[in-house]
């Protein structure tokens, strides 16, 4: 794992878009079915949109229909951790990235897999890096 990410928030207002600022670092979540990656299907790797930290493989992506994101576990277990979060009158998990502690989303225990978990994920929070096919 890289070193920690840490910036002062001026910083990371400079850094991120705001739709990105308000999810990674204000634990946003922006509306279903609105995310970029949402419905896609390419092959290769999720990082962190606020420090570029692997995240996901695209072959744990799967359609849940709950309009994010959904994946059945990290590329690493070290990349995420997660929180109780009781916000909205809810008790849920929230998932955060391991090295900058943006808020990525959350995860529920209703996915397919071995785990059984969905973890429901914020495009805004994401930055997708195609598998390379060239050399194939």
């Amino acid at each position: 794992m890289p070193d920690k990410t840490n910036l002062t928030e001026a910083e990371w207002r400079e850094k991120l878009t705001p739709e990105q600022y308000r999810v990674l670092r204000e634990a946003g979540t922006e509306r279903a079915f609105t995310g970029k990656y949402e419905k896609n299907k390419a092959e290769g790797e999720y990082k962190c949109a606020g420090c570029g930290q692997p995240l996901f493989e695209s072959d744990a992506k799967y359609d849940s229909g709950s309009g994010w994101p959904s994946f059945t576990a990290p590329a690493d277990q070290q990349a995420v951790e997660v929180n109780k979060d009781e916000s909205h009158g809810m008790v849920r998990t929230e998932v955060v990235c391991s090295n900058c502690a943006g808020h990525l989303g959350h995860v529920f225990p209703d996915g397919p897999g071995p785990e059984g978990l969905r973890y429901c994920i914020n495009s805004a929070a994401l930055q997708f890096e195609p598998e390379d096919k060239a050399g194939d």
